[in-house]
């Protein structure tokens, strides 16, 4: 039991430290995967970097386009909860006010009603009254003054929380107007770079539409695609192996820490049980001595009285022979003159054998507990800190919802008319429109890609990947979770596109695979 104890004391100890060490290993992976998708897109610059198109001319404005969008979304964000937290401390200053002034009232109503009685220890003490009930008079002045006392500093109390809540009130209205101000800033910079964007598209009309009738132009798009993805496959699947081990290691760790602790408590234990045993033996021997000493005395005191009572005997005995009558004993139970009951026989008697006292049990021996069957006080902290890992997700299922509800152009596998066979489709929707991610994953590319513009790529786990090209702007960076549903992006033309329109597709260990029997119509 105590064993069991000192485990569950120490488990829940741990806990809150366990949870922060999820959490840094969250965002350290996070991080990790971020730094091998940025140099992933060095490598792509690169690659490409010998070849120029019309449409990489695009690419600094459609990208900074994405940028500003997704910082105004945080701003909007940021200001909608500044905005509800300076109205919860608008209401807790409202309500401190009312307590304030409550506060007051009732420190005035105690010094009117105490000016009004002309109650003060000075008029007390100069009444001339009697000094009974001057001292009480005092006794109750002073309650007076104590209750006085509590309720200035509850006063004060109250008014340095209601400057507290001020001060907080204050910092987050400075925060919202600083907000407003880069919204303000971000907006005007949205705005000249989309007035670059069209400059740049209305040059680039001819290159662009000329490069978009070149037949092999889709297939090097679909194997750029299809690098990007194998590229992808391969950073996810290393990132799962490092979480592998990571994961194995923290076990370990984790074992051999509930190891040490264990042994550090069982023997924490077998000392107390030592010292509990050291004492019981002591308590008993303690007990036997004093028994034994109080046996001792009995029969030294049995013995004197019994020598006391045979020498009043034999004064009676020698009065009785020289004839001087009967002699007054003082103790008559003393001289022998009453028969000793059996008590007291028992007690002259030899000293009794203490009954032997039964050696305490020892401590049971406390079985490991199975983690698997055996739930730890810890252990629904430790499950909302750990994040999604990449790849480890369940996967997709039939039924998906579709991303965004548009006009369906192309259908898997069949020839395009610009050349090229279609490996996904393109769902025509109004410019801004919200993209929404299919089912929960984690977003491992948020990048400007050739021929697919602002391209972003969630991983779903079981080597199920889907892809959301041509947008506008990208609300997500790597590393994110998201949810099904949650929007991701907005629809756009991007990546040299005539008309707004998002591109999707969903890829099976590499491979595309048909939208359209995943997807609900």
């Amino acid at each position: 039991m105590a064993v069991m104890l000192a485990s569950g004391a120490l488990s829940a100890r741990a806990a809150p430290n366990d949870l922060a060490g999820r959490q840094s290993d969250a965002e350290k992976q996070q991080a990790a995967l971020r730094d091998r998708i940025e140099t992933l897109q060095k490598d792509i610059d690169g690659r490409e970097a010998a070849r120029k198109e019309a449409a990489d001319a695009l690419k600094q404005s459609e990208s900074s386009i994405s940028k500003i969008n997704l910082r105004l979304k945080e701003l909007a964000d940021a200001n909608r909860q500044a905005q509800a937290d300076l109205a919860s401390l608008e209401k807790q200053i409202g309500a401190q006010e009312a307590v304030l002034a409550k506060r007051r009232v009732e420190l005035a109503d105690q010094l009117r009603t105490q000016y009004t009685s002309g109650l003060s220890p000075w008029t007390a003490l100069l009444s001339g009254d009697d000094p009974q009930v001057l001292g009480r008079n005092l006794g109750y002045l002073d309650y007076v003054s104590q209750a006085r006392a509590s309720a200035v500093q509850a006063l004060r109390t109250d008014i340095d929380r209601l400057a507290a809540l001020q001060g907080r009130a204050d910092a987050r209205r400075a925060e919202i107007e600083q907000v407003v101000a880069e919204t303000s800033e971000q907006k005007t910079a949205l705005v000249g770079q989309q007035k670059e964007r069209a400059t740049l598209l209305a040059q680039l009309e001819g290159q662009i539409a000329a490069q978009r009738a070149e037949a092999n132009k889709l297939g090097r798009d679909d194997q750029r695609l299809s690098r990007l993805i194998t590229d992808l496959d391969a950073a996810i699947a290393k990132q799962i192996e490092e979480a592998r081990k990571a994961e194995e290691a923290r076990k370990k760790a984790e074992e051999a820490r509930r190891a040490e602790e264990a042994r550090r408590a069982a023997e924490e234990a077998k000392k107390r049980a030592e010292a509990e045993r050291r004492a019981d033996e002591a308590r008993r021997k303690a007990e036997a001595d004093r028994k034994v000493a109080a046996d001792s005395a009995r029969r030294d005191r049995d013995t004197r009285e019994a020598q006391e009572a045979a020498q009043a005997r034999e004064q009676v005995e020698a009065a009785a022979r020289q004839g001087r009558g009967p002699v007054a004993v003082a103790d008559p139970d003393a001289a022998g003159l009453r028969p000793a009951d059996q008590r007291q026989t028992r007690v002259t008697g030899p000293a009794e054998t203490p009954p032997p006292v039964k050696p305490a049990d020892p401590p049971k021996k406390t079985e490991p507990t199975d983690e698997s069957t055996t739930p730890t006080r810890g252990a629904p902290a430790q499950q909302t800190a750990r994040a999604a890992p990449v790849g480890g997700g369940n996967g997709l299922r039939h039924g998906l919802t579709m991303p965004v509800r548009g006009q369906v152009q192309g259908r898997f596998g069949v020839d395009r008319p610009d050349g090229g066979v279609w490996r996904g489709v393109v769902l025509r929707a109004a410019e801004g429109t919200p993209v929404k991610v299919v089912a929960p994953g984690t977003v491992v590319y948020a990048d400007w890609l050739r021929g697919f513009g602002n391209l972003i790529i969630v991983d779903h786990g079981q080597q199920y990947l889907t892809v959301y090209a041509y947008n506008q702007s990208l609300l997500k960076r790597v590393g994110d979770s998201v949810t099904g549903g949650d929007t991701i992006a907005t629809v756009g033309a991007t990546g040299g596109q005539v008309e707004s329109g998002l591109y999707f597709e969903i890829r099976h260990r590499g491979a595309p695979v048909d939208p359209a029997q995943w997807l609900a119509q």
